[in-house]
């Protein structure tokens, strides 16, 4: 009982100790807020006074109070471009998928192209956009389209597929078609993973915009940061940093919350099939890749050659397959040429493998730890979240000062773009464990460890590996872009120095490597992810 003049219960957890109220925790929170800013502003003043990497919170309010209007007509510049590239790139995600699941003849064809265009280095694609669109926002709409639709595409496949054969057969044994199933059936269980395409494209969206200001824009933030760098005005820099940083911020919180209140809670049972699929034979299978790999490059071949010409862009900077060719093969110097490019191609891997691999693992490992402790998920949530929205292209020349401009620096950069990506996909996958599923594991009393190991990685697999195939092509972007900003180095170096001679050949060459690059590693995490999921998540290999 409560004894007389009591105003609160007892706190079940504790007991004979009243719980604490809301102000003392809030008062916690904002005493803890206000040393962290003093130590900030001690190491800004005295360990890092004269380096040129770190702004103090001080100068940081006195250069937004000094320069308001200035940044936020920046900031809405910015935003606007990354929101029209947010909804471009996501309708094209969604109507490819839905193509792909309504027409399955096409979809290698489509998501090998789609792949291909993602893979296009923004560092390259930034200055010639801006010879084709001029001084307008085209290149940072279109740059910020590119960023963000493969992002959603991978994912959304992935849930369009993640349903029990079962289904589909009650589906067809009622004479529904392909579009009714989409609708009725399908969409439901893609849903969950639509949205965390959608959160995971906020921050990547705002990176596009930015990169395509970086190319030669007249206004927005990656105009004013250029300044703030070359002026090596850091507490600008930081201010700048810190408005990108909350309005990614804002972004990502409003999807999730959409996606918290529009996602099922308890997802249904998927039922594999009883055993594994139907297999063709070996050298089937691999006739039909080859003849499948050869007229999706007969297509982005054909589909260049005619997009230039229709478009009747200068072939003094809009170079056509032959030009590459003849750069690459058949020249007399083209020993050299390659050499050249091979070099830095090896520049680039030696840092954005580890970096990969780091991202990945810290990713996976942060969402485990998320789904066994709620205190952790609490903590390291908003850290991780502004980790990622602070805009890689103005953070990286920093992180590779601070760091060294050796490899270490650099990888560092591409974990970091590599990370969030996976964490979300990952906590999203460790919910897909159905309920029923979740119900035996508590009617046996099992301890959350090993409900992890044996229901929540195995439901995770899918979208683990729809993680990890979407950020081997974005290892090698963090990697460039680093290179362009910072390090002098690697293929993003050589673009960047390509771009500012007018070696456009060069440059076309360089961008098709590194496309080929990017097709590679995807194409090894493919294979180990069909070999993964055949054990696991089997109705992921229907096609």
């Amino acid at each position: 009982m409560r004894s007389p003049g009591s105003t609160a219960p007892a706190d079940p957890r504790r007991p004979g100790r009243k719980p604490a109220p809301r102000w003392a925790g809030a008062l916690r929170g904002a005493l803890g807020a206000i040393v962290v800013l003093g130590l900030w502003e001690v190491a800004g003043r005295t360990v890092f006074a004269g380096l040129y990497l770190i702004g103090t919170p001080s100068g940081i309010v006195t250069k937004i109070a000094e320069n308001t209007e200035t940044y936020l007509r920046g900031l809405l510049f910015t935003t606007t471009d990354a929101a029209l590239g947010y909804l471009f790139g996501n309708a094209a995600a969604v109507i490819l998928a839905v193509l792909v699941v309504l027409v399955p003849g096409l979809e290698r064809l489509v998501l090998r192209i789609a792949l291909v265009v993602y893979c296009l280095p923004l560092v390259a694609l930034g200055p010639l956009l801006r010879l084709l669109y001029g001084s307008s926002n085209g290149p940072q709409i279109t740059l910020a389209a590119i960023a963000v639709f493969y992002l959603t595409l991978v994912p959304l496949v992935v849930g369009l597929r993640a349903l029990p054969g079962t289904w589909l057969d009650l589906t067809a044994s009622y004479g529904r078609g392909r579009w009714t199933t989409l609708v009725t059936v399908r969409f439901r269980a893609a849903l969950p993973y639509l949205m965390a395409g959608l959160q995971v494209s906020v921050p990547a969206a705002f990176l596009g915009a930015l990169v395509g200001e970086f190319t030669g824009a007249e206004r927005g933030l990656g105009v004013l940061s250029i300044l703030a760098l070359r002026s090596l005005d850091t507490d600008g820099l930081w201010a700048l940093m810190i408005l990108s940083t909350l309005v990614s911020l804002l972004g990502y919180g409003l999807v999730s919350w959409i996606a918290r209140r529009i996602t099922p809670e308890r997802p249904d049972v998927l039922l594999s099939p009883s055993g594994p699929p139907a297999r063709s034979a070996g050298w089937t299978r691999w006739a039909r890749g080859v003849g499948g790999a050869l007229v999706s490059i007969a297509v982005v071949l054909g589909g260049w050659i005619l997009l230039f010409a229709a478009l009747d862009l200068n072939p003094y900077f809009a170079k056509r397959p032959d030009d590459v060719w003849d750069w690459l093969i058949a020249s007399p110097d083209a020993a050299a040429h390659r050499t050249e490019i091979f070099r830095a191609v090896g520049e680039t891997l030696a840092v954005a493998i580890p970096g990969y691999a780091a991202g990945l693992l810290l990713g996976l490992g942060l969402a485990t730890a998320f789904s066994l402790s709620n205190r952790v998920r609490r903590t390291l949530t908003p850290i991780a979240v502004a980790l990622r929205c602070v805009p890689i292209i103005a953070v990286a020349p920093l992180l590779v000062a601070a760091l060294g401009r050796g490899p270490f620096g650099t990888a560092v950069v591409v974990a970091i773009l590599t990370f969030f990506p996976t964490l979300v996909s990952c906590l999203q996958g460790l919910r897909q464990l159905p309920g029923q599923v979740t119900d035996v594991f508590a009617t046996y009393s099992t301890p959350p460890l090993r409900v992890l190991l044996l229901g929540r990685i195995p439901a995770m697999a899918p979208a683990f590996f729809s993680a990890a195939r979407i950020a081997a092509p974005s290892a090698i972007l963090a990697a460039t872009v680093a290179e362009w900003l910072a390090t002098g180095t690697g293929l993003g170096d050589l673009m960047a120095v390509d771009a500012a001679t007018s070696r456009y050949t060069s440059l076309w060459s360089t961008v098709v490597i590194v496309t080929v690059v990017s097709l590679i590693a995807y194409a090894i995490v493919e294979v180990v992810e069909q070999r993964v999921l055949r054990v696991v998540a089997p109705e992921q290999t229907r096609r």
